[in-house]
């Protein structure tokens, strides 16, 4: 049988509802888990490591590149054919990106959640675990970047995102679809990654702000982020790539004091351009020097400024980073 690294770092999948407070709070270790999860051991050499039980909200860049470089290290000290990551689902993605944009491997990386606590009787949590163990055992999910897989459908980590609150079919790649499915043991993949990178990097920084524009907003926020001394923003912007005429102003200030902002779209899905060209729009920004990033969401886009910067704070390079 291959050996699969499982690295639990706690989330719904760990939970249990607390008979004091009516809650799910973390419970159960990477072991106790698996004991909950018989058959899991039957498809696989299983080795467990628990990184934490922290809930998503508990989870933060530092302990996300700290994930990384761990997973990095045990990977360079045994031959694994597939690594497994149980993660709280609120911050899923974030991880998931960070983890793909700073892991070179040929062997799959499968991050998955839960939905349901394991008090609840339609827990999700052990058909996620079968379904990735089924991912790393197959040959043709290998250099396919990090992987996300959960509800049987697998994504790539720097395409999916969590659309619902609480239901069982949280994750989806809004743009491009899914990479392909797990049914009844058998994996089933319909397309490759839209794109794979890794950035090398030996730390990141984590002082990036990400502002979501409204109608009416000015430049007070943008203002407020770049005095504070932020080393990066993000700006949701409204449809295609625009935002008021006040916003540019205050954007204006923070490029003015050589602070690098990105600029993805407030919408769920589609690309950022510069097609408009009215007093703050898309034509407006790229020309004051705002970086485009292409399909990312705001989470994603933030993440991937903190990877670059550990890199580069030269804003040529990160405009190659992010609009090459």
């Amino acid at each position: 049988m291959k050996n699969i690294l499982i690295v639990f770092t706690g989330g719904t999948f760990s939970m249990m509802i607390d008979e004091n407070t009516g809650g799910a709070i973390p419970r159960y270790s990477g072991q106790e888990l698996l004991d909950k999860i018989p058959n899991a051991k039957n498809l696989a050499n299983i080795t467990c490591y628990d990184f934490g039980k922290y809930p998503g909200p508990h989870m933060t860049p530092e302990l996300m590149f700290q994930l990384s470089n761990k997973i990095k290290e045990l990977l360079s000290l045994n031959p694994y054919d597939g690594v497994i990551v149980t993660h709280g689902t609120d911050t899923l993605e974030e991880t998931a990106y960070l983890l793909d944009l700073t892991i070179k491997s040929s062997v799959p990386i499968v991050v998955i959640g839960s939905m349901k606590n394991s008090s609840e009787p339609d827990w999700d949590g052990p058909t996620n675990l079968i379904n990735a163990i089924t991912v790393c055992l197959n040959d043709n999910c290998k250099n396919l970047g990090v992987l996300v897989c959960l509800n049987g459908e697998i994504n790539s980590a720097s395409e999916v995102t969590k659309i619902y609150t609480e239901e069982i079919d949280s994750f989806h790649s809004l743009d491009f679809g899914a990479l392909g499915f797990v049914n009844n043991g058998r994996v089933i993949l319909n397309r490759l990654p839209r794109k794979l990178e890794t950035i090398e990097t030996k730390k990141i920084i984590s002082n990036v702000d990400l502002l979501t524009v409204y109608a009416g907003m000015n430049e007070k926020f943008f203002k407020y982020s770049t005095d504070s001394g932020v080393e990066g923003i993000v700006v949701e912007a409204l449809g295609v790539g625009n935002v008021p005429p006040k916003a540019f102003d205050g954007i204006k200030y923070a490029v003015g004091k050589n602070i690098p902002v990105i600029l993805v779209s407030r919408c769920p899905a589609g690309e950022t351009l510069d097609i408009y060209s009215y007093p703050g729009a898309g034509k407006w920004l790229h020309n004051l020097g705002v970086i485009f990033a292409e399909y990312l969401n705001g989470q994603k886009a933030r993440i991937k400024l903190m990877v670059a910067l550990g890199v580069t704070k030269s804003q040529p390079e990160l405009k190659k980073i992010f609009e090459s």
